[in-house]
């Protein structure tokens, strides 16, 4: 029974080891939110640029295959280009081998001569205090970086007792005939070794892990490096499996970078397998037939990865031609995503995709008030039908905002990342109700058409310094929100409130015209849904720039910024005259 508990002990391992790489993982990412999205920001086509990203993201966040999931919901999302996602793919892949020597490390033996100090490099003689302030960050501390910091360490620390307990199980193994015939086999035929490298990694999902796997079963003595060789280039296919899953259900582009990512490591196996099997079997290599290491197999984990880069990385453009090839797309298929969930494995570049979506939503929503102001003066159909387009754009940007947005409020996020994301969350809705309001004006103006209406030439120069005054605090509020400009945002408020008086003035003064007969009935009820709809727009202008300022002080009661602003500042008390001043009713 002895061989079954080594088995469950080595499965734990595994399990562990896994774990504490997803935890130690999803730390890492955390903490390096803000700096995911500078390097995507400032990411370009040079082949280079896009190798160091996604050889730095892999590197920080410990796993090719999140990697990959990511680029593919990027390229979905239209963040990223196919060419982009190929020149990091290719990065992510010498990425990924750091893990491979964090492990090698546990192999590290001092020895005797004065030596002994080696002892302290190995991870087991300082994992135990790294896992002891793990805990103390993740328990103890309020600051959610410090929590973050905390899960690196214990997921650290769990990867490294994974490890050791997957070590320490599979010496029954040595003594085992099958399992050194198996081994004895892939050395006699390096293609069963890479099959079975990469059913491996395609069961777990993790290249990192299966050769992590590959590391610990050295310690049996039945692997040699010419029998790990083609087992490691295994992973790299592997690993596909991972990204080519994410990829159905996406548009062509993001299937054709999880295809680039797969065709990448065949062709790279395909190269150098066939090239490893002519020199095993015509040269007499000793380092082939010596028995492998944790720190060879890292070493081999690298050169392979490192070959096919240098193969390879030159002829990405043709990679991405042969991806296009082998994923043909159709007018249908090429609808934009502006979301996609896969972006939810990394918070901080979905917030930011959310954020880029909110825009576009801002931009389309004002353009339509705009264009409605037009249409009192323009009634073409063309503007009609415009105006209705980005009504329904603006309806149809609110929903795939708030389902995500509500998605990824249960994701852990930092503080700042959580407040921006509940000021998107606030203000979709006001920017929806603007482009409501919008289509509200353009039925008046139809109305008036239908009803051969208009207004008197007094009405028309009130209207007019009215809506001068709605179309500014609109800038002010667009502004405000898309640079993140306190000053605008603070001007917006006064400006609503004259506009709430003008709106009175000019209700008061309507009526007036109709009791000496000079406006008709039917118009004054058009007047009048014409005045509250643009003091409407002002309403809502004053909530997206009350939840800038609330975001900016860090305060997400809505309007207490605002309520504390009017009570007693002098500035808004001038501001407000300037404006009382500019937009009088002569």
């Amino acid at each position: 029974m002895d061989w079954l508990f080594s088995v469950l002990s080595m499965l734990g391992g595994l399990c562990l080891f896994l774990f504490g790489m997803s935890v130690m993982g999803d730390g890492l990412e955390r903490r390096a939110g803000s700096g995911l999205r500078s390097i995507l920001s400032k990411l370009t086509e040079n082949k280079i640029a896009g190798f160091l990203t996604g050889l730095g993201v892999t590197s920080v966040i410990q796993s090719s295959s999140a990697t990959t999931v990511m680029v593919v919901g990027f390229v979905n999302s239209g963040m990223m280009t196919l060419k982009q996602a190929i020149n990091v793919i290719i990065g992510a892949n010498v990425g990924t081998t750091v893990t491979s020597w964090l492990v090698a490390m546990t192999s590290i033996e001092g020895g005797v001569g004065g030596l002994e100090f080696l002892n302290l490099l190995k991870p087991t003689a300082w994992t135990p205090i790294l896992a002891m302030i793990g805990i103390v960050f993740y328990m103890f501390c309020k600051s959610n970086k410090k929590k973050d910091t905390g899960s690196i360490l214990l997921g650290f620390a769990t990867l490294m007792a994974g490890m050791e307990l997957m070590t320490g199980a599979v010496g029954f193994l040595e003594d085992q005939d099958w399992f050194r015939n198996l081994f004895l086999a892939f050395n006699h035929n390096p293609l069963l070794g890479l099959l079975a490298g990469a059913v491996l990694t395609a069961i777990i999902q993790s290249s990192s892990a299966s050769v992590g796997i590959i590391q610990a079963l050295t310690v049996t003595g039945a692997i040699t490096n010419g029998a790990a060789i083609p087992m490691v280039m295994g992973t790299g296919i592997g690993t596909c499996v991972t990204a080519m899953l994410s990829a159905i259900g996406a548009k062509p582009e993001a299937r054709r970078a999880a295809v680039a990512h797969l065709m990448f490591n065949i062709i790279g196996s395909i190269i150098l397998l066939p090239f490893f099997w002519i020199v095993k079997d015509n040269l007499q290599i000793a380092f082939l037939d010596e028995k492998a290491t944790m720190v060879s197999v890292a070493v081999i984990n690298t050169a392979f990865k490192i070959a096919i880069t240098i193969i390879l990385l030159p002829f990405a453009a043709y990679l991405e031609k042969l991806a296009i090839r082998m994923v043909p797309s159709s007018k249908d298929e090429e609808k934009k995503v502006e979301l996609d969930t896969r972006l939810l494995a990394t918070p901080p570049v979905a917030l930011q995709q959310c954020g880029n979506v909110v825009r576009e939503m801002a931009e389309v929503s004002i353009r339509a008030f705009k264009n409605s102001l037009c249409s009192l003066k323009d009634p073409s159909p063309e503007l009609a039908e415009s105006i209705r387009a980005d009504e329904k754009l603006s309806d149809h940007y609110e929903d795939v905002l708030g389902t995500f947005l509500i998605q990824l409020s249960a994701e852990r996020m930092s503080q700042a990342d959580s407040e921006e994301a509940t000021k998107f969350l606030k203000v979709i809705g006001d920017f929806e109700r603007i482009s409501d309001h919008a289509v509200n004006i353009l039925e008046s103006a139809e109305e008036m058409r239908e009803k051969k209406l208009a207004m008197t030439e007094q009405a028309s120069r009130e209207f007019a310094t009215f809506s001068a005054a709605v179309e500014e605090i609109l800038d002010n509020a667009l502004n405000a929100f898309v640079n993140n400009d306190l000053s605008l945002a603070m001007d917006v408020e006064p400006l609503e409130q004259v506009i709430d008086k003008m709106r009175d003035k000019l209700r008061n003064r309507h009526i007036k015209r109709m009791q000496q007969g000079e406006c008709s009935i039917g118009m004054g009820f058009i007047w009048s849904d014409l005045l509250s709809n643009l003091e409407r727009t002002s309403d809502h202008c004053s909530n997206i720039a009350g939840c800038v300022i609330d975001t900016a002080h860090h305060n997400l009661n809505l309007h207490e910024e605002l309520q504390a602003m009017r009570s007693g500042s002098t500035q808004f008390a001038e501001k407000f005259e300037a404006y009382i001043e500019k937009y009088s009713l002569k």
